[in-house]
């Protein structure tokens, strides 16, 4: 099955890195600049951005929405965007700044009332990401700091039937290492549930994304792979075209 290939950005105090395993202290810099990238991705064929805060999703609060709505707007991409998002006024705010979806991840899970009553919003169909960032199968919540006692396929069980733009699955220990998704546990979490999966993590080459579009999912995040060459985002996109 054809499944989107979506470019990422992590932005930390307005630079384009990458954490190994989700380490803040495990930091990798790039020189790209985060407009000039953003245009890049639309110029390769890109339908989709994914964007993170990194900032934010240490801080709990969103820090870099200035720089996000120019990427938006340099762009012209459907952008998913996530990192310190902590209540309905962040969401309603990156909205409103052009972002398609907002990634939800340590607030849904430390509220799930509250999270349970956004979702119900009819202005809010279709427009939310629900992060499941595991490590060893257990959800870790901000910045993937901490542990919240919670098995990825639980949430994804129990979210079956919501109006979610999807899940993004993340492995923690896979994340920035270029080693290759954990096939094995996003093929489980996908038939999980009917809520369309968007893997995350580890995708070092073409070959992890060929090996992707043989699983029910929705889409793939790549990231480093990019900034470092692995992969180009032009073939990248061609390949699952033609699967």
């Amino acid at each position: 099955m054809s499944i989107e290939v979506i470019p990422s950005t992590d932005l930390r105090g307005g630079q384009v890195v990458r954490l190994q395993q989700g380490d803040y202290d495990r930091q990798i810099g790039y020189s790209a600049d985060p407009i000039l990238t953003a245009r890049s991705f639309a110029d390769a064929g890109a339908n989709w951005m994914h964007i993170v805060d990194l900032d934010g999703a240490k801080s709990g609060q969103i820090e870099q929405t200035g720089l996000i709505r120019k990427m938006i707007e340099a762009s012209g991409l459907r952008v998913q965007v996530g990192g310190g998002v902590r209540g309905t006024a962040d969401i309603e705010k990156l909205l409103s700044i052009g972002a398609a979806r907002v990634v939800v991840g340590t607030k849904a899970l430390e509220d799930w009332h509250w999270f349970e009553q956004l979702i119900r919003r009819a202005d809010m169909d279709q427009k939310i990401v629900l992060a499941i960032d595991a490590r060893d199968g257990v959800i870790a919540t901000r910045g993937w700091t901490a542990s919240s006692g919670r098995t990825a396929i639980e949430i994804a069980q129990l979210v079956r039937g919501w109006p979610l733009a999807g899940l993004l699955y993340t492995d923690v220990a896979k994340d920035g290492m270029l080693s290759g998704p954990n096939m094995d546990q996003t093929r489980r979490l996908a038939e999980s549930t009917d809520v369309p999966v968007i893997a995350s993590g580890g995708v070092g080459n073409l070959e992890h994304i060929r090996q992707l579009t043989h699983l029910p999912i929705w889409g793939v995040i790549v990231g480093r792979s990019l900034y470092e060459g692995k992969v180009q985002l032009s073939e990248a996109l061609s390949l699952v075209r033609g699967a």
